[in-house]
């Protein structure tokens, strides 16, 4: 699939994501590229994001492609059963947190219980193994449950600006593997 053909949204983590971050730099990148907005980025809520979500999905013009960051990851797992049957061809995502560590922010316990199903379109998980929010056994285990192809990146933090992923470009090399899949 050509990326012109598809509406790419993009589904930023809790604080959303800095203007030189990486998903808003391909946002602007993208000419059918769209950040999915979120009312509340700091004291986010499972049903506020997820409606966010399905509203972006089904009032998208074209197929959509979601590229999903962190929190926005746990997001789209949840929204992903109400999504209009056959709407989504593909995700991208990259850093999902694992729910059942301690080390999430108290603010996020709301997207805990993440659904375990097979997501109904195909999908990449990228991880990294010095993330602090998931070890890459639990991404493994993430990646399995949902049918996910998985990618380790290696030393890369939380693929974020903190962890020095401004424009990423191999992401972008693995966001056009996964619309060559699709």
């Amino acid at each position: 699939m050509k990326i012109a053909d598809a509406d790419i949204l993009l589904v930023p983590g809790l604080g959303n994501s800095e203007p030189t971050h990486w998903q808003r730099r391909w946002a602007d990148r993208f000419s059918t590229g769209k950040v999915i907005e979120q009312d509340d980025w700091d004291n986010p809520d499972v049903r506020d994001w997820t409606a966010a979500i399905v509203e972006a999905v089904e009032t998208a013009e074209r197929p959509v492609v979601l590229v999903a960051h962190s929190l926005g990851v746990s997001a789209l797992v949840h929204a992903a059963a109400r999504f209009p049957a056959g709407k989504v061809r593909g995700a991208l995502l990259v850093s999902p947190p694992d729910h059942e560590s301690d080390k999430l922010p108290a603010g996020t316990r709301s997207f805990d219980n993440v659904p375990r199903d097979p997501l109904p379109f195909p999908s990449l998980l990228v991880a990294s193994s010095t993330d602090p929010f998931v070890t890459t056994l639990r991404a493994a285990d993430m990646a399995s449950a949902w049918g996910s192809e998985l990618h380790h990146a290696g030393d890369a933090g939380h693929i974020n600006l903190a962890s020095g992923h401004g424009p990423w470009p191999e992401g972008l090399l693995m966001f056009t593997r996964l619309m060559q899949r699709i």
